[in-house]
């Protein structure tokens, strides 16, 4: 027994002398020193876009401190003009880019949003909210997010001020207030349980704007097929267009034009 206790320990210290040499050798030398290693640690490819850095980890992982945003920064500081648009100019604000960007996930783009990303570094804040929640409540919204499970974005909805980023891409004219966390969620812009206005509503245009095309010839060319009648308005869109979508046209069918 003390010869195989003897042959374990040697064994053991091996394994741990040999990992220390890796560890130090790719520490001075780059992932190029011990040839074929990513291949047993690698979690998956590199997306499109960074697929040009295959091989090369210390482009972006910094020894014993992981991805920093100032890696990041290094190749993409060329896109300011575009990170200072309304919708994206929280980034001069980040310092941890894993919160939406995440990589090794092959064809996957490497972009989910991350609403609580925003409440940690306080960003787009309604008046009097405060950033960074607790501790705990964002151990379980990770824990939840590893398992697959849904996550409950009330704090983002409450604390976010949603129209500060999307107003640019508002299509309600303002109708319906800055709340958007009334109606929508975060995860996606799309509303279940979304009930249109009566097919017979004819007030469309209060909220819908007619596209170019219909101020053309195209619409003197096909209203009167439609319609039945020799001059509809371009603000009659219920003469042509069925609520449950755009391109499904009365006595025609769906008809993807535009």
């Amino acid at each position: 027994m003390k010869k195989l206790g003897l042959w374990y320990t040697v064994l053991i210290t091996i394994a741990v002398v040999g990992g220390v040499a890796a560890v130090v050798s790719l520490y001075r030398s780059g992932s190029a020193s011990i040839p074929g290693w990513q291949a047993a640690f690698q979690p998956g490819p590199l997306s499109e876009k960074h697929r040009f850095l295959t091989g090369n980890c210390e482009s972006c992982h910094t020894p014993t401190r992981g991805v920093e945003a100032a890696a990041c920064i290094g190749c993409h500081s060329t896109a300011a003009a575009d990170l200072g648009k309304q919708p994206t100019a929280f980034h001069a604000d980040v310092q941890d880019c894993r919160g939406c960007h995440v990589e090794h996930a092959g064809a996957v783009r490497p972009t989910k949003m991350d609403h609580a990303a925003l409440l940690r570094i306080g960003s787009h804040l309604k008046v009097g909210e405060w950033g960074h929640p607790s501790v705990p409540r964002q151990m379980v919204d990770d824990l939840k997010g590893f398992l697959g499970l849904p996550v409950s974005r009330l704090a983002e909805k409450n604390g976010l001020d949603c129209a500060s980023c999307h107003s640019n891409r508002e299509p309600h004219r303002d109708l319906f207030g800055r709340e958007c966390g009334n109606c929508h969620e975060t995860a996606s812009w799309r509303i279940a349980g979304f009930l249109h206005p009566s097919p017979a509503s004819k007030n469309c245009a209060q909220c819908h704007q007619a596209p170019p095309s219909h101020y053309m010839m195209h619409f003197q060319m096909m209203d009167k097929g439609i319609t039945g009648q020799e001059h509809a308005q371009v603000n009659q869109c219920f003469l042509c267009h069925r609520t449950d979508s755009w391109n499904d046209i009365k006595g025609v069918g769906w008809f993807k034009h535009h």
